[in-house]
C-alpha cells in the first residue's frame, strides 16, 4: 500500500504563534504516526515562488494522512497556524 504525505509550504508572519502551532499539532501527529521527512532547512527555489518553511510528513497511507488533517486535534492546531501564517498544504498519495 502506498504511503500518504502532507506537503506544506508556509510563510510565517508570527513566529511565536507558529511555535504554539507546533506544540498544539504534536498530539495529532503522534496519534496518526506522522514521520517528518522534511522539516524546514536550507533550500533552492529553482522555479516558482518560494515560502520559507517547507515540510513533508509521511503517514502509513492516504486515509491516515487525511484522518490526521481532519482530526479534532489537528483542526485546533490549524486554527493557531492560520492566525500567524500563510501557505498551502496538500495531501497526496506516494508512489508505490
Amino acid at each position: 500500500m502506498a504511503k500518504g504525505y502532507w506537503i506544506a509550504r508556509i510563510s510565517i508572519r508570527e513566529p511565536e504563534r507558529y511555535a504554539d502551532y507546533i506544540k498544539a499539532a504534536r498530539p495529532a501527529f503522534e496519534k496518526y504516526g506522522a514521520r517528518f521527512i522534511v522539516r524546514g532547512g536550507p533550500y533552492d527555489a529553482v522555479e516558482g515562488t518560494a515560502r520559507e518553511r517547507n515540510v513533508v510528513i509521511e503517514f502509513a497511507d492516504l486515509a491516515t494522512a487525511r484522518a490526521c488533517y481532519d482530526s479534532p486535534e489537528y483542526q485546533a492546531a490549524k486554527a493557531i497556524r492560520l492566525a500567524g501564517t500563510e501557505g498551502e498544504i496538500i495531501i497526496i498519495e506516494g508512489a508505490e
